[in-house]
């Protein structure tokens, strides 16, 4: 069957948006040796890279003896084991706290303080134990990203299992339905340096694009970047590629981060078009995504390749929602192909999307410089990127609604009144 496949999402990784931290240290004192487990692994989580964590034993007690003789961090993390007044222990902690450190307390069943007088004494966050690496790290994260007040937009990373299989394709048209069908300000970053072909896609030609970003000797600012965004659509805009070969594209791993970081503070989503290659920034760029989608087509060499990504991808990203993948270009004239159920028993999991090959709704989308639901606004594809986009952007899946058997009987019940109630002219 073609279409769009819902197998579930991992109950192990909710789907939910934790925005990542700015450059901050945190200190954490735990009581207990799962605590302290899942501090430290905390720290290998994408969204606390730029964070400095370090975790030790102690408690409530090891901290306050600390801070007698150092400053305290960004984000002090306590635990309490219950055997101790944490109300007496807080107010210990405040005679030797730096005004501006933000404190999150791993409490015990057993506490019996009111969480209106924890947060009397300077508390920002307050989570029951045991608790789970994600526990820490979405504690940690909401600290900035509610009390900051700024919009940290989503980002999803799409890319290719091999060349040609229509990554990019995928990519604009799925950026285009959640700026149209779910009325989010959506940018487009084409990461194709020489040969991207977003711009085509959009029929935009601008002058400037991400190139302009990443190469500038400054950090980009929200200001630099309204100037390079090209305008697609009213909530739709476009970070392009120059697609020139008059230099080489070598970058560092960290090249693109200044310019995802500054989008994020300004858009709520954002779809990065990621070519196929395997190197330092493509590697972060996708690692560090909100929602990963593989594109492959159904042949043994995007078989091993998609599992090969979606593997590494994984266990980069321990505390994430899997990568998803799609199948592109399925049931094409002639071609022998791996079936889907056969793929996707390799892959242990279903296909976000299988999109059927159509050359010319595909082929006269890409000529005119259109997405596919303006060729064809009715298509069962446009409906497949509908869902696509619903299903990133944690909204479900669009369901058509069910049709009446007594639809042809009211339609022709409603013309004939229509007929009747019309007035009649007199004869000449």
């Amino acid at each position: 069957m073609i279409g769009i496949q819902d197998d579930g999402d991992d109950p192990q990784h909710p789907e939910e948006h934790i925005a990542p931290v700015p450059r901050i240290s945190v200190q954490a004192f735990c009581e207990t040796e799962q605590t302290l487990k899942a501090v430290t692994a905390a720290g290998q989580d994408r969204r606390l890279a730029k964070a400095h964590l370090s975790a030790k034993d102690g408690g409530l007690a090891a901290a306050i003896e600390a801070y007698e003789s150092m400053p305290t961090p960004n984000v002090i993390v306590i635990e309490s084991d219950g055997t101790r007044d944490i109300l007496e222990g807080l107010d210990d902690l405040a005679g030797v706290c730096d005004p501006g450190t933000r404190v999150v307390v791993i409490g015990s069943p057993n506490d019996t303080a009111p969480y209106r007088e924890l947060v009397r004494r300077g508390v920002n966050d307050y989570v029951v134990g045991p608790v789970e690496t994600l526990d820490v790290v979405r504690s940690i994260c909401s600290l900035f990203s509610a009390s900051e007040a700024i919009i940290t937009g989503r980002v999803i990373a799409v890319v290719g299992a091999k060349g040609g299989v229509g990554a990019s394709t995928v990519a604009h048209n799925l950026a285009w339905t959640i700026a149209r069908d779910l009325s989010l300000d959506s940018v487009v970053i084409d990461l194709d340096l020489a040969f991207g072909t977003a711009g085509l896609d959009y029929n935009q030609d601008p002058v400037q694009g991400i190139a302009n970003a990443v190469l500038s000797q400054d950090r980009p600012d929200t200001a630099l970047m309204e100037r390079l965004l090209a305008k697609c659509t009213d909530r739709l805009s476009l970070l392009a590629a120059p697609a020139t070969l008059d230099r080489v594209y070598d970058f560092g791993a960290e090249a693109f981060d200044a310019v995802f970081d500054t989008l994020r503070m300004t858009t709520p989503c954002i779809v990065l078009d990621v070519p196929h290659q395997w190197s330092g920034w493509t590697r972060r760029a996708l690692v560090n995504a909100d929602d990963i989608v593989i594109v492959a087509e159904p042949d043994l060499a995007n078989l091993r390749n998609t599992k090969n990504m979606l593997s590494v991808l994984k266990a980069a990203r321990p505390n994430d929602r899997p990568p998803l993948y799609c199948l592109n270009q399925v049931g094409m004239h002639k071609r022998a192909e791996i079936e889907v159920k056969a793929f996707a028993k390799t892959m242990e999991s279903q296909p976000i999307a299988v999109i059927p090959f159509d050359s010319k709704l595909f082929s006269t989308a890409a000529n005119n410089g259109q997405m596919i639901a303006e060729v064809s606004r009715t298509h069962r594809t446009t409906v497949l990127f509908q869902n696509m986009a619903n299903r990133l952007a944690g909204r479900g899946e669009v369901k058509k609604p069910k049709r009446s058997l007594l639809e042809p009987l009211l339609k022709k019940l409603k013309g004939k009144s229509g007929r009747s109630s019309a007035p009649h002219r007199k004869a000449s």
